[in-house]
């Protein structure tokens, strides 16, 4: 296994975080030089605010930890495709690299949708998707089908 699957391996533990509290289950670490500076999993609907998706919180938890809101040289690891707030985020925090699992075909910002890391900003974000699609895609699978037979 390859140390980008082992790191996206904790970012679906954190995702598994939000599956147990009735969350969407995304989850998302920042690393630094190998090291995790950052976790997070979706917030919305347990703190009733629209900006806790998991990338907000592992950066904010990671800009806490370095004392400092430039993430330079910072990769993160997010089970599901960004959103354009979250790959505003990425832009506007300096991330180097974002790595994700599975697409968002009704909100992506990197691939699915649009491509917000291609256009012209101060910094630029690298990205690969795609790194343990299956794995981060079914705990979404399994979520949005519990949902479904919730509300019959």
């Amino acid at each position: 296994m390859k140390d980008k699957e082992k790191l996206m391996l904790i970012a679906i533990e954190e995702a598994k975080k939000a599956f147990e509290i009735g969350e969407v289950p995304v989850g998302a670490i920042v690393v630094k030089d190998g090291v995790i500076i950052g976790k997070g999993h979706n917030k919305r609907e347990s703190k009733q605010n629209p900006v806790l998706h998991a990338e907000i919180v592992a950066i904010m938890e990671a800009s806490k930890k370095l004392k400092s809101w430039r993430l330079e040289g910072c990769e993160i690891y997010v089970t599901l495709e960004p959103c354009p707030m979250c790959a505003g985020a990425l832009i506007l925090s300096r991330i180097k690299k974002v790595y994700f699992g599975a697409r968002d075909p009704k909100k992506g910002a990197i691939v699915s949708k649009l491509n917000l890391l291609e256009v012209k900003f101060n910094h630029s974000v690298e990205w690969e998707g795609g790194i343990l699609e299956e794995e981060c895609g079914e705990l979404l699978r399994r979520f949005f089908k519990i949902l479904r037979e919730e509300d019959r």
